[in-house]
């Protein structure tokens, strides 16, 4: 049976933009995957008429939208160990180790974050995210390392969904990029979207195609072919400081996907191998949506973040 249904009338009309996108923008608690599956499913109508994800909004449009009733959650609790930062009856903030996948997919079913959660939270997790989501309100790629906050209930997810949309939310990563960065400070805008023939790469595309990005970065060390950066996501794209710092030529050194030739490079000048992507989710500040108060978390720089710059620093 139906949890609820929920109708929305579109004010304006949103040429060029999909369904999809649109109706994650009003529900930033569910992904883009998520809405998709609700249109194939015929949970989400147009004016009464089934629709397809890539439908253009028109003003005048009612969109009903059926919420299904949350189902167990499939994955099974692992006892994998968390380094929590911090933790209450709402949330908690993990410093996730690179190499970890966040959730359950095709050929990851078993040994991800979901799966450790699972076990840690003892079944008290948000369903929002869905069944192989639960508690997910963002993610970090597999081998970024760092913060990452998780919802225990629905409202708490809501509330940092939305702070997330609204950009309020304080992300600084950590990164080591290949080559010397001339500028000691900037800005990086350049919209993103999906690559349009390597479709598991994201690209800078001009702003007709791609969703604004902005990263602002300032240099923390200067290293022997490499420099160490904080990077602040000002806009959460997929894959956005890697493929920013691909753009301006400096990609993330142990980036094979946005970088492969930069990353053999350094290891062919300085003898240093990469072990992964060095992007290390470093400071993450958003507002306690229980206590109304501001919070900041930093995790650790990781091990091999450490070695870098044993290998790499200039004497």
């Amino acid at each position: 049976m139906p949890l609820r249904a929920e109708i929305l009338t579109i004010e304006h009309s949103h040429p060029g933009e999909r369904l999809d996108t649109f109706l994650r923008q009003q529900w930033p608690a569910t992904s883009r995957g998520a809405i998709q599956r609700l249109i194939e499913q015929g949970h989400i109508t147009v004016n009464g008429q089934p629709t397809k994800p890539t439908h253009t909004p028109r003003a005048g449009e009612i969109v009903r939208v059926v919420w299904p009733e949350a189902r167990a959650a499939e994955a099974r609790p692992e006892a994998i160990p968390l380094e929590v930062l911090f933790e209450d009856e709402t949330l908690l903030v993990l410093n996730k180790p690179a190499g970890l996948v966040v959730h359950p997919a095709a050929g990851n079913e078993e040994h991800t974050l979901v799966n450790a959660l699972l076990h840690h939270c003892a079944g008290g997790l948000s369903g929002i995210g869905g069944v192989a989501r639960p508690g997910i309100v963002h993610r970090l790629d597999k081998e970024t390392s760092g913060c990452l906050v998780v919802a225990k209930n629905d409202e708490t997810h809501v509330a940092l969904s939305q702070q997330f949309a609204g950009r309020t939310v304080e992300k600084r990563y950590l990164a080591l990029l290949c080559g010397v960065l001339p500028r000691e400070a900037g800005n990086i805008r350049a919209a993103i979207a999906r690559h349009p023939t390597h479709r598991k790469r994201m690209a800078v595309r001009d702003e007709s195609t791609g969703r604004t990005a902005h990263t602002g970065y300032r240099v923390i060390e200067r290293l022997w072919e490499a420099t160490l950066v904080e990077a602040q996501l000002y806009t959460g794209r997929t894959h956005q400081i890697r493929v920013h710092f691909q753009h301006l030529g400096f990609p993330v050194a142990g980036d094979l996907t946005y970088g492969p030739r930069q990353t053999q490079r350094l290891a062919a000048v300085t003898r240093y191998e990469a072990p992964r992507v060095l992007l290390h989710s470093h400071q993450l500040g958003f507002t306690h949506p229980r206590t109304g108060k501001p919070v900041h978390f930093t995790a650790p720089w990781p091990a091999d973040f450490e070695a870098a710059l044993r290998c790499l620093r200039v004497v």
